[in-house]
């Protein structure tokens, strides 16, 4: 026989698509259609459903964008022959465009219950009554537009605001009929399906050849004529190829139910709110028809809006899951950025999900649920750890442009040596159907095969949601064992983690960050959401010692207000707000929530001070911060004091203005530029021979792909410093030296104040830029006298090293990455320090140096101009504070980290209040100071070791306590580990590096 596979397979395929696919349904009836028009932001039901509805067609277009329409559909069930069964089927005019990113509907009763959602490829309603009997039921149609138009281009579009998006309509409804399905034609369409796409996906063997000869064999048997009468006999035909069970050596795969909704992306937190219910929804009526389909949902916010605005289908998923069948994953408040968020705020993502959790459910997830986040900081595993957690799932590193993970089954281990068993989904998609290319590419990539044979499959429509539907849990049956593929198992995150623990007696270990070499461009994007976070988690830190201590005097604790604020910012580290990659609609909300964060800690803070300083006229300083300040030890409140130190002097030079100081002496070019920066102790020079400072340069921001996203490497290519000088001034000022320097670039305006006040040992430099730029992103650069082998960044707890060289790929690849507070170079005897109060994104190279061997440059993302998906992305006004500190150590820059990020607050009051804690070692940061989140009155103080070494340190309080005990991040009793001894006001404590240690402190007494 002449081989003619290919015309065999074309042959199929036609037959699916044009006799089998049509024939699911034998038949459709209309139904009778009234719609109305939400005039604005969406309504509950309660309100839709009494608001006037008027006659409606198919054939009407109906839905601006981001609008709503409610529709009620009514008619009579037909009658149903056997093998029949009659649902509602609804077109509301989607595209071939994925589920998720285009209009969606939401089924109810009558009676204001979710039925379930209407979806591209999950169309279809449960028609609860009899043939004969009246239908009666509503739809809210969601006229979401297609923000990302498939992603093949990026580029402007007005449909991120609604203000922008246009009032004309933008769906055209095209179907609300009753459909009655033919279970068998559905069945087979199955069948073929599950063959066609796994043997497409195997090599010339004889199980290939037989899937397609049993295939062909189908289509001869099924009369195109009478597809309905003759289904029966093409299943029979295909039925022994659906027999044939799998090798014992084939690879493993758990499938796990799945829908990873982005909590705001290419749509408002709004609609986020809706498309959880969608979801959700469509889940649990899955679940009515498939006893073993378990679904797993990450983040608590998610279930918390469900519990407030769709509350009798929150008691729904409170039943599935108490049968396990619905399973809260992750842990974490939202999937948030772990990059970005400060050390407190990822601990309490995790503190604040699984409480929530617990309470509601009585469930305690043991994963990290992570499977879109923008790359992984190295102190994720202990903070994982230190709240319970044994787990961790992602698959976005399979996004890396240049290196591929060596592992997908590996114990990660993080800066302080914590590990966390973690798995890399090799199927490389958190949004499987299921098909036969799937499983092969899981089983084909799966990298730990010596050691390993198991891998994890989410399956469902995700990122907008949706989910699993009845397509992918039949592929699933076919596929439970089947010849030539991998096994399937439907399955939980538990589950397949407990086996793949089990059967990998050694995995390999991966240690430090898991650096996404892809959107390295959300350390800089939306530089307003991130200067938001910034400011809230350091005002909530100032917000909870103050009213910690307002407490121990007997004020009332504002619990709920800081849980308020809290989530807020929790919400807004999702890992499409705080990387600045959602529409502008998402961060102008964001933006605007952050201030009301800010105006309620003001609130606490203002409150709970003045009630620990008491009423009076005492100039007095209020020191937040870990270390001491102006005379004010740390979270104590000193008198305010003259400066010690004397003034620092200006000066003008021939070649421009020289400022000065007891410890630095500063030379500012006639150009504004920084020429030297000399300790005058030592005589030591930082800046790098022949270079100028605080260089100010603006590169072409024209990513290959993913323009809010992406930083590429050939932005380095293309950049204009920015020297043109519009003026240069000596600001006067009775004890510091400032001199403020003024540029033009384009039609931007850039302001810089440099400042060196008296005794310090840092010049702060204050960037004020009015930006109107596109596709542009601004840099600001030191050039050092530093022959740096490796920077130093902070991330949470602690801080990391990089190499400034690009030896291997790995290091060619990590030309942009990320810091918090502060960044350090140095070489033996002498380093710099750069701090910062709301930048995020550096590049740190080694440069030639004039006159022989190398210097260091460090540069500062400040500002990017992308297109999409927000055109009007980082227009406007910006602020950003920097400080450069030469001849220090890592225990300086942490200290300017805090100083830049935590300033004291001046204030009267009857007069100085005693420390609430003090540590005896610089090396030992405390972190949070809070009462204990069960509202017992317990004090609880987080803190860690911030230097990377061993430290030991007291800790004294300014309030007696019954007893101490060391906890995890949830405030559970924990074995000690740091705690050596302790008495009723001091605890003595032995830390190694980089350790996370959360002390509760028992029945605390009012202040001493």
């Amino acid at each position: 026989m002449h081989e003619n596979s290919a015309l065999i397979e074309a042959r199929i395929r036609r037959f699916l698509a044009e006799r089998l696919r049509p024939a699911r349904y034998r038949r459709y009836v209309p139904m009778t259609l009234e719609s109305w028009n939400v005039p604005g932001e969406p309504v509950p039901f309660a309100e839709a459903v009494v608001q006037p509805f008027r006659p409606f067609q198919v054939g009407t277009p109906w839905g601006r964008p981001w609008g709503t329409m409610w529709l009620r559909v009514t008619g009579t069930v037909p009658p149903t022959s056997p093998g029949e069964r009659a649902e509602l089927v609804v077109d509301l005019g989607f595209s071939a465009a994925q589920p998720g990113f285009q209009a969606e509907g939401t089924a109810y009763r009558p009676d204001g219950s979710i039925i379930k959602a209407i979806e591209p490829r999950n169309a279809h309603v449960p028609i609860e009554a009899a043939p004969g009997q009246p239908i009666e039921l509503f739809i809210e149609a969601a006229a979401n537009p297609d923000v990302g138009g498939g992603f093949a281009h990026f580029q402007p579009t007005p449909l991120g605001e609604w203000d922008t998006a246009g009032g004309t309509p933008h769906y055209v409804m095209r179907q609300a009929d009753v459909g009655l399905l033919d279970e068998t034609v559905w069945e087979l369409v199955q069948d073929a399906e599950v063959l066609l796409s796994l043997g497409e996906q195997l090599p010339e063997s004889p199980r290939r050849a037989g899937i397609l000869r049993a295939l062909e064999r189908m289509v001869d048997a099924v009369d195109p004529d009478d597809v309905p009468g003759t289904a029966s006999d093409g299943r029979a035909v295909l039925a022994e190829a659906l027999r044939l069970p799998a090798s014992a050596s084939a690879h493993r795969v758990h499938a796990v139910g799945h829908a990873h909704i982005d909590s705001a992306w290419l749509w408002p937190v709004r609609e986020t709110q809706r498309k959880v219910a969608r979801t959700f929804s469509n889940v649990l009526a899955l679940q009515e028809d498939d006893d073993e389909f378990v679904f797993a949902a990450s983040s608590a916010q998610q279930y918390a809006w469900m519990k407030q605005f769709q509350p009798e289908l929150y008691e729904r998923m409170r039943a599935a899951i108490a049968q396990g069948r619905f399973v809260p994953a992750g842990g974490m408040w939202v999937e948030s950025d772990t990059n970005l968020p400060g050390g407190e705020a990822l601990a309490r993502q995790f503190v604040r999900g699984k409480r929530f959790f617990l309470e509601e459910f009585g469930v305690e997830p043991q994963d990290v649920w992570l499977p879109d986040s923008f790359g992984y900081s190295a102190a994720l595993p202990q903070i994982a750890r230190a709240a319970g957690s044994r787990w961790m799932l992602t698959q976005k590193l399979s996004w890396n442009e240049t290196n591929r993970m060596p592992h997908h089954t590996f114990w990660w281990e993080g800066l302080d040596g914590s590990r966390i068993f973690t798995h890399f989904p090799p199927v490389d998609t958190y949004s499987a159907v299921l098909s036969g290319s799937e499983l092969a590419r899981a089983e084909r990539q799966f990298a730990d095969k010596s050691g390993a044979n198991t891998s994890l499959v989410p399956f469902g429509y995700g990122d907008g949601g949706g989910g699993p539907n009845r397509e992918m849990l039949a592929a699933a049956a076919r596929l439970r064992s089947l010849e030539g593929s991998p096994t399937v198992t439907l399955s939980s995150p538990a589950r397949f983690f407990e086996a793949a623990e089990a059967e990998y007696e050694n995995p390999p270990v991966w240690t430090g960050e898991m650096y996404l070499e892809f959107h390295r461009g959300t350390y800089t994007s939306q530089a307003r959401t991130k200067r938001g976070n910034r400011r809230s988690e350091h005002a909530l830190r100032e917000a909870e010692l103050w009213a910690t201590a307002a407490s121990l005097q007997g004020v009332e604790y504002p619990y709920d207000e800081l849980d308020a604020a809290w989530e807020t910012v929790l919400l807004q580290q999702f890992h499409d707000i705080l990387p600045g990659s959602s529409i502008g609609w998402v961060h102008r909300e964001a933006e605007r929530r952050y201030a009301e964060v800010l105006a309620s800690t003001e609130r606490i803070i203002a409150q709970a001070l003045g009630a620990v300083v008491g009423e009076g006229t005492t100039a007095l300083v209020a020191n937040a911060g870990p270390y001491q300040r102006e005379g004010a030890a740390a979270s104590g409140v000193a008198a305010a004091r003259e400066g010690e130190s004397a003034p620092a002097s200006v000066e003008r030079t021939t070649g421009g203005v020289e400022l000065s100081n007891e410890h630095l002496r500063v030379l500012i070019d006639e150009s504004g530029l920084l020429t030297s920066l000399v300790v005058r102790a030592t005589g030591r020079e930082a800046i790098a021979p022949g270079e100028r400072g605080n260089l100010l340069r603006v590169h072409r921001d024209t990513p290959t792909q993913w323009d809010a996203w992406d930083i590429d490497e050939h932005y380095r290519r293309h950049g204009a410093d920015v020297t043109d000088l519009v003026s240069i001034d000596v600001v006067p000022h009775p004890t510091a030296a400032i001199v403020c320097v003024v540029r033009g670039w384009g039609a931007s305006r850039i302001t810089q104040t440099l400042a060196l006040a008296a005794g310090a040992r840092t010049l702060d430099i204050e960037t004020v830029v009015d930006w109107h730029e596109r596709q542009k992103l601004l840099k600001l650069s030191f050039p050092l006298d530093v022959h740096a082998e490796r920077a130093t960044s902070e991330i949470q707890f602690g801080h990391v090293h990089r190499p400034t060289h690009a030896n291997t790929s790995w290091d060619a690849a990590r030309f942009e990455t990320v810091a918090h507070r502060w960044v350090h170079v140095g070489e033996a005897g002498f380093g710099v320090a750069i701090a910062n109060d709301a930048t995020y994104g550096h590049d740190i190279t080694r440069v030639p140096r004039q006159g022989g061997g190398s210097a260091t440059s460090v540069g500062l993302s400040l500002l990017r101009a992308p297109l999409f998906p927000d055109p009007e992305a980082d227009q406007g006004e910006h602020t950003f504070r920097v400080s450069i500190r030469p001849d220090s150590g890592i225990a300086d820059a942490v200290r300017e980290g805090y100083r830049l990020n935590l300033p004291v607050r001046r204030l009267a009051g009857a007069g100085p209040v005693e420390p609430l804690l003090q540590v005896s070692s610089d090396a030992v940061v405390v972190e949070a100071v809070k009462l204990a989140e069960d509202r017992s009155g317990d004090v609880v103080v987080r803190l860690y070791e911030a230097h990377g070494g061993r430290a030991a340190a007291t800790l004294s309080t300014a309030f007696r306590f019954d007893a101490v005990v060391e906890t995890d991040l949830l405030e559970r009793e924990v074995a000690p580990v740091a705690v050596r001894e302790c008495d009723s006001a001091s605890v003595e404590l032995e830390l190694r590096a980089f350790q996370l240690v959360t002390l509760r402190f028992r029945a605390p007494s009012l202040l001493r």
